[in-house]
């Protein structure tokens, strides 16, 4: 099936259809204005402009600014489709329809000087406000901004409505993190293998201008694409070199990962250098109420960044705000759903952004308010649905661990199931972290029942009727583990009527940040919510039956009648997360039964 927003009735007003009547009216320049702009302390930042051309009316255009590390334009040898694939679906959308569109590399990237010593870092930061200052000065503003952007981009939005500066009216963050720990860097606890490394040799690549290097990465294949492009007044490429050469001052995402292991701690050269002041959480409440944000991700979205975006949309509670989950990946460059139609999504979303964009920054009477907050996609079901509040689904099901390898919601008995963990477990090469590491993804989890094969699992019985899950399942798993510290890995599956699996959702946690905390006003949850701090951490007491409550990343997805559910544990997965303890694979005991481990689904019936 698709992804279409007019195959049910989730809009009053279809994204498709409102762009129907938005028409563009005006012309892209031959090519953008390119310059730098001087920073505080002299540092310069090389941005593009592209102004509407011959439109019917107006000189002055509200402004959608994109910060980006992944070079606003390429040089190029002539022969190549697109100079600048980090901006061209922002330029070739909007600026048509009467936005000015700003592409700025940030701070120590592409053609802009200085160096990079974190991801966002407070310094960048407050190169954004100075940008939109200058921005709001120029003869073709007319005062107002917006942002928009995926993955790091989108994270920038936020950081540059925290600057508070008065032009910016609305936000639109894609797929980007609100918490680098807990959605990205160590999701549960647990350091990812594969972004950390795989950001590391992107930004390697991209910073240092190795198009050696960058040729290995999907993206950037193409041999036609020849580095940062230079400002215009940087005839002879001299100013460029001068910046690359900065940039080799950048820090290093694998180096500098380590000294974050956990949450309240910063770098040993400066210790109040925490991965909270490069997290847009952190400014959150230094952004308006009067700024509306817009947040979109994913069911496959890397490591967390769904929860991103839903815990931005539950910590403001704000009635501007607005919530969109699709059956996407990171970027939304796959429909992640077995059942799609083709597997570029068809979900016109810069649709959906032009008519919020419209909206906030236009002034128009799009019809926005009659919208609900909050559209999802259920997979399976295959169609969009609306909801005024997050969990849509209130009503929790629990789902008992049970003698047999049963789920079931009565208990009976006690019995425990005992497995050495093999660190060789993985859930594949074809998974949501891989696309985090830049590589292209077309099938998601193919092999998902030969990769889960060997873990412990447990199944309802089959379903009567269709049933829904929307929302955080939550595993509670009652566990004896012989070592001090373990990796533990929870998975939701559909077992279909012919036996073929499919990877719902998963969630993951290290053993010795098990405990729970009541979260803080600033990363407001519908799951539960651990610290991660140093002093919350303990190691375990081996061999003794304990709580690990685990929250799964957050799914919308339909049972088919006489599917069953599964839940599969495992100690290890390969290749994403480094296996605790080191060189100690450890033995799971597992309580099932009265007393024992159960899962709690957000579930209902999926029949109208």
């Amino acid at each position: 099936m698709s992804d279409r927003d007019d195959k049910n009735s989730a809009w009053n007003v279809p994204p498709s259809q409102y762009l129907s009547s938005r028409p563009a009216q005006f012309q892209l320049p031959s090519a953008p204005e390119s310059l730098y702009i001087t920073m505080r302390d002299g540092c310069r930042i090389a941005a593009d402009i592209y102004i509407p051309q011959a439109g019917p009316q107006a000189e002055q255009f509200p402004t959608l600014l994109i910060f980006t590390p992944y070079y606003r334009r390429f040089e190029t040898d002539g022969n190549v489709a697109e100079a600048a694939p980090a901006a061209a679906r922002y330029r070739d959308f909007f600026v048509p329809r009467g936005y000015a569109v700003v592409v700025v590399d940030v701070r120590g990237t592409g053609a802009s000087f200085g160096t990079r010593d974190a991801l966002r870092s407070p310094t960048e930061r407050d190169d954004y406000g100075e940008v939109a200052e200058w921005t709001v000065r120029q003869p073709w503003s007319n005062g107002v901004i917006g942002s928009t952007g995926i993955s790091y981009v989108g994270a920038a939005a936020c950081f540059l409505a925290s600057t508070g500066h008065p032009a910016v009216k609305a936000i639109a963050p894609l797929f980007g993190v609100s918490d680098i720990y807990s959605e990205q860097l160590y999701p549960g606890g647990l350091v990812s293998k594969v972004w950390t490394q795989a950001y590391s040799n992107l930004m390697v690549a991209m910073d240092h201008d190795r198009r050696d290097l960058i040729r290995q990465i999907s993206y950037y294949e193409d041999p036609g694409l020849q580095g940062p492009h230079r400002v215009d007044q940087d005839t002879d490429g001299s100013l460029l070199a001068a910046a690359i050469n900065e940039h080799r001052g950048n820090f290093s995402l694998a180096d500098a990962a380590g000294e974050f292991a956990f949450r309240d701690e910063g770098m040993l050269h400066n210790p109040e250098f925490t991965l909270a002041v490069c997290s847009p959480y952190h400014y959150l409440d230094q952004i308006s109420p009067e700024v509306p944000i817009y947040s979109v991700s994913g069911w496959f979205d890397g490591a967390g960044y769904a929860n991103g975006a839903i815990t931005r949309f539950l910590t403001r509670a704000n009635p501007k705000d607005r919530l969109l989950l699709g059956p996407w990946d990171h970027g939304a460059r796959t429909n992640v759903s077995p059942w799609r139609e083709q597997e570029a999504p068809e979900f016109n979303l810069l649709a959906e952004l032009l008519r919020f964009f419209d909206t906030h920054l236009m002034g128009d009477d799009a019809g926005l308010a009659a919208e609900a907050p909050i559209h999802y996609y259920n997979v399976h079901a295959e169609h969009w649905q609306s909801s005024a509040v997050w969990p849509p689904v209130s009503t929790r099901t629990r789902f008992n661990l049970s003698a047999g390898n049963k789920l079931t919601e009565s208990s009976a008995g006690q019995s425990v199931d005992s497995f050495k963990v093999d660190f060789e477990t993985s859930s594949g090469k074809q998974t949501r972290y891989e696309r985090l590491g830049a590589a292209t993804i077309v099938d998601y989890y193919p092999d998902w029942s030969d990769c889960s094969a060997a873990m412990l699992h447990y199944e309802t019985a089959p379903v009567a009727e269709p049933m829904s899950v929307a929302g955080h399942a939550v595993a509670t798993l009652r566990m004896a583990v012989d070592q001090g510290d373990a990796s533990i890995f929870v998975y939701l599956s559909e077992v279909d009527v012919e036996g073929n699996v499919f990877y719902m959702t998963e969630g993951m946690l290290r053993a010795i940040h098990r405990k729970t905390s009541e979260a803080p006003a600033e990363y407001v949850t519908a799951w539960p919510f651990r610290s991660y701090h140093r002093a919350d951490a303990s190691r375990l007491e081996v061999g003794v039956a304990t709580d690990f409550v685990i929250p799964l990343l957050p799914v919308a997805w339909t049972l088919k009648k006489g599917s069953r559910l599964r839940v599969s544990i495992s100690g290890a997965d390969a290749g994403h997360f480094v296996p605790m303890p080191y060189g100690r694979p450890p033995v799971f005991s597992v309580h099932a039964g009265i007393g024992g481990s159960f899962v709690e689904v957000p579930l209902q019936s999926a029949i109208a």
